[in-house]
């Protein structure tokens, strides 16, 4: 094992303890690692590949804390199904999900942000969009034998949404969706709805940024239930909600290849961070503790990868693995951004833009969600 550089040389100081980590319904049983660290495993005699997955949040008007805004998993957790409202994460109306699809090694993940306006009407959006997850990864760990790999992003999503509109628990609100589903030859599908997005990253490069669909400044696509009385009043007064559905979602095929390094988000980060913002991030820590290395053409993903996406690969005193750092330190980052006033982030610049008379400045405050998958080749060879 090669001697590691510590976050503090990487200008990078939260400590991740493993012991401080909570417990979640959100993931199914045999899935899950520390702090939401997921992992799959093939025997397949094929190049195959492992989504080694990680997740961070912090709600609006929380203190970001790296040791507890992260879960641990065992053996005995399960998605509890009798309310959507119990035991979810400290989110605030951002959700996610991780699960494996059926009994294969294929993968479902993704993050979901519930649209506050409809607090305006007394309805809580959070319930829409952890509901919205829950069922997400009930239903990608629930997949039959044999259709594992038939299993799509807009399907599990449609599935999802239909779940959530069948609940009698959930009323009314809203949510975006950006959402995947990974194979282990290195195929993944992303359904994206609305102004959440991912980027794809390979050594000190951005391969490939997700659009927002939106139906104008600040408005995203939103998949909706809106009360009949709610719609009824704004027929009244020469308007309708807006209430997209799962096929108005874009579609993008993707490949993976070992050290890609996926990066899913709600809007609590895009409007505080840019892709190229991501992308230093990743590249400090990729680098830093040698994930990506440097070689005759550049740099590339290490052989290390293996080892250092499992949990305990990072040095003991910090009791986790690569993903899940890099999930703390870019919803951390996001964190610190939103709080700032002086230094612009891309929300401010958009306002600028539209809105030129607006003197908005600094970031944008708002719930942080975000999930993070390293790639690594099965065999550790890169």
């Amino acid at each position: 094992m090669r001697p590691l550089k510590t976050l503090t040389l990487l200008g990078f100081t939260p400590i991740l303890n493993g012991s401080a980590c909570r417990v979640s319904p959100l993931f199914s049983q045999r899935d899950l690692h520390q702090c939401y660290t997921y992992s799959t495993t093939t025997s397949a005699p094929y190049e195959s590949f492992t989504y080694r997955l990680a997740a961070s949040f912090s709600a609006k008007g929380k203190w970001f804390n790296p040791k507890t805004d992260l879960l641990s998993f065992n053996e005995s957790n399960s998605l509890l199904r009798e309310s959507i409202a119990r035991r979810r994460p400290a989110s605030g109306q951002d959700a996610f999900f991780i699960s494996s699809i059926g009994n294969s090694t294929n993968v479902a993940f993704g993050v979901a942000d519930g649209v506050g306006g409809w607090i305006e009407s007394g309805i809580d959006p959070a319930h829409f969009s952890h509901g919205l997850c829950e069922n997400m990864a009930d239903i990608a760990r629930s997949t039959e034998r044999g259709m594992e790999a038939k299993l799509k992003a807009r399907e599990l999503l449609q599935k999802g949404y239909n779940a959530v509109v069948a609940d009698d628990s959930v009323t009314g609100g809203g949510s975006t969706a950006c959402i995947a589903v990974g194979g282990n030859n290195g195929e993944f599908q992303v359904a994206n709805l609305g102004d959440s997005g991912f980027v794809q990253l390979r050594p000190n490069k951005i391969y490939y940024s997700s659009n927002p669909q939106t139906h104008a400044f600040n408005t995203p696509y939103q998949l909706s239930i809106i009360p009949p009385k709610i719609l009824a009043r704004s027929i009244a007064f020469g308007s309708h909600p807006f209430s997209d559905l799962p096929k108005d979602a874009s579609i993008t095929n993707h490949t993976v290849t070992h050290g890609d390094v996926l990066v899913f988000a709600t809007d609590g980060v895009w409007d505080n961070l840019s892709s190229a913002d991501i992308l230093r991030l990743v590249s400090r820590f990729m680098t830093g503790f040698n994930g990506w290395e440097a070689g005759e053409d550049g740099y590339k993903a290490s052989d290390d990868l293996d080892w250092l996406t499992t949990e305990g690969g990072i040095p003991k005193e910090h009791e986790n693995s690569l993903q899940a750092l890099l999930a703390v330190a870019i919803a951390g980052e996001a964190k610190m951004a939103s709080l700032n006033t002086k230094v612009d982030g891309p929300f401010a610049r958009e306002v600028q833009k539209f809105y030129p008379g607006e003197d908005f400045h600094g970031g944008k405050a708002d719930d942080i969600c975000v999930v993070v998958a390293v790639v690594v080749r099965d065999g550790g060879e890169a």
